[in-house]
């Protein structure tokens, strides 16, 4: 901004529009709607008179939450509640000052209302005023519960967002047998929410605990006890309905009716937990080769035993709309057509047209050499050559892929020439005052 030096300034008089009431609260600490307030702060304020009369104590009152905690007409003053070491009431000659040290701190994330009432001295002006503030947050998180997502994946969560600290970790613990012990390999948080990958597979329907040690919420109040732990139980991979594979089942009876110390059965429990992880990989294998639901990787390995000819970097959305089109693609090899769709579903444009390549030819008598013409290719070639036109300007990337993938679908006999793009814009030479001269740096458009 700039600024204005005036050589003097004089000034009549002063008039106040705004009126201000005689008996103000100020110095409120903490402030009005503040929040993040420490739960053994003290809560302080000053009573003003802007008069000439003071401010009458007998008649101050203040209210914590609905319960007196200072009255200037009784004594104590304080409420013995309020009445820790730092408190204190100080008045001078036109301000009052009370200053309240709850003996119990307060409570986590509650919020705080303080009514102030008080008169001057003689009765002129009154107050009566109440405002809030919201104390800190020092309420631990909770785990509230968990739940098995799949053989190695787990959700844990919490009733608040939380952190999980480099030091913080997660235990868990079979709470049935047989059982694989399991330890935590990942952790994800997203929110409230944490996600454990695990080192290896859970058993199937045993019963879980995981402990939460050291997370923290985003004030750093770490979670506790008993509310740390939640139990959850393994989980099962689908299978169908009417599958029996039971190994128990399929020993004869009389090994069975022999086994009075259950050994076998423990050991056979062991074994059927192997191969029901082998059948559920078995039922899975569909999902590999669905383009829908197979992993990237796989989707990758598809394209590569479709063979692939087309080197870009694709998104796997891409890569499953490639693996599902690039048979038809092979069908078209060779058409215009083919090119065409080649194009659009690349790069996303539509081609204009495919023209025949046309030459600048020599005219005996009145092309000059070097001038007017250029030595193009015999007429055999010319005859299967062709331009490719769209409708925009390209990218460096895109002329590149574009020429990709013509060079590869074109038919064998054919020559891709050119690349035909618009023109940019002209940009006028615009007329300069003083600068131009008309009729040899103007031009009329």
């Amino acid at each position: 901004m700039s600024t204005i030096e005036l050589p003097a300034l004089y000034v009549d008089s002063v008039a106040l529009v705004a009126t201000t009431p005689r008996l103000v609260l100020v110095n409120r600490d903490p402030s009005p709607g503040e929040t993040g307030v420490p739960i053994d702060a003290t809560l302080a304020l000053e009573l003003v008179d802007t008069g000439p009369d003071g401010v009458d104590r007998s008649t101050a009152r203040v209210w914590i939450d609905g319960v007196l905690a200072f009255d200037g007409s009784a004594l104590p003053e304080l409420a013995p509640a309020f009445a820790g070491p730092l408190a204190s009431v100080t008045q001078t000659t036109d301000t009052l000052r009370v200053v309240l040290h709850p003996v119990v701190p307060l409570a986590s994330l509650a919020t705080v209302h303080v009514r102030v009432l008080a008169q001057t001295v003689g009765g002129a002006a009154s107050l009566d005023e109440v405002y809030s503030f919201v104390v800190e947050d020092r309420t631990a998180p909770r785990v509230f519960g968990a739940q098995a997502l799949a053989p190695k994946i787990v959700r844990v969560g919490f009733d608040e967002t939380v952190l999980v600290p480099s030091a913080a970790s997660f235990l868990l613990t079979p709470k049935g047998a047989p059982a694989v012990s399991v330890t935590v390999a990942g952790v994800n948080v997203e929110g409230s929410v944490v996600l454990l990958t695990l080192d290896t597979e859970m058993t199937p329907d045993v019963l879980h605990e995981v402990v939460a040690v050291g997370v923290t919420d985003l004030f750093g109040n770490a979670v506790l006890g008993p509310y740390d732990r939640a139990t959850f139980t393994g989980f099962r991979p689908a299978r169908p309905e009417r599958r029996r594979f039971d190994l128990w089942r399929m020993l004869p009876k009389h090994n069975r009716r022999d086994d009075h110390t259950g050994d076998l059965f423990r050991f056979i429990a062991c074994l059927q937990e192997v191969t029901d992880l082998l059948l559920a990989d078995v039922d899975r294998w569909p999902d590999i080769f669905d383009l829908e639901r197979a992993p990237e990787a796989f989707v990758d390995l598809i394209l590569r035993d479709l063979g692939n000819p087309f080197p870009f970097e694709l998104d796997a959305t891409g890569k499953r709309r490639l693996a599902s089109v690039l048979v038809e693609m092979y069908r078209q090899k060779g058409t215009a057509k083919g090119i065409q769709n080649a194009i659009r579903f690349f790069l996303g444009i539509d081609i204009s047209a495919i023209t025949p390549f046309n030459a600048d030819t020599l005219t005996l008598g009145e092309s000059e050499l070097g001038v007017d013409w250029v030595l193009g290719p015999s007429d055999r070639f010319a005859r299967y050559a062709f331009n490719v036109v769209v409708a925009r300007i390209l990218a460096d990337r895109e002329r590149r892929q574009l020429r990709a993938i013509v060079e590869y679908l074109k038919p064998a006999h054919t020559h891709f020439v050119d690349l035909v793009e618009p023109l940019p814009p002209i940009v006028p030479n615009h007329w300069e005052l003083g600068l131009s001269d008309l009729g040899e740096t103007t031009d009329l458009h």
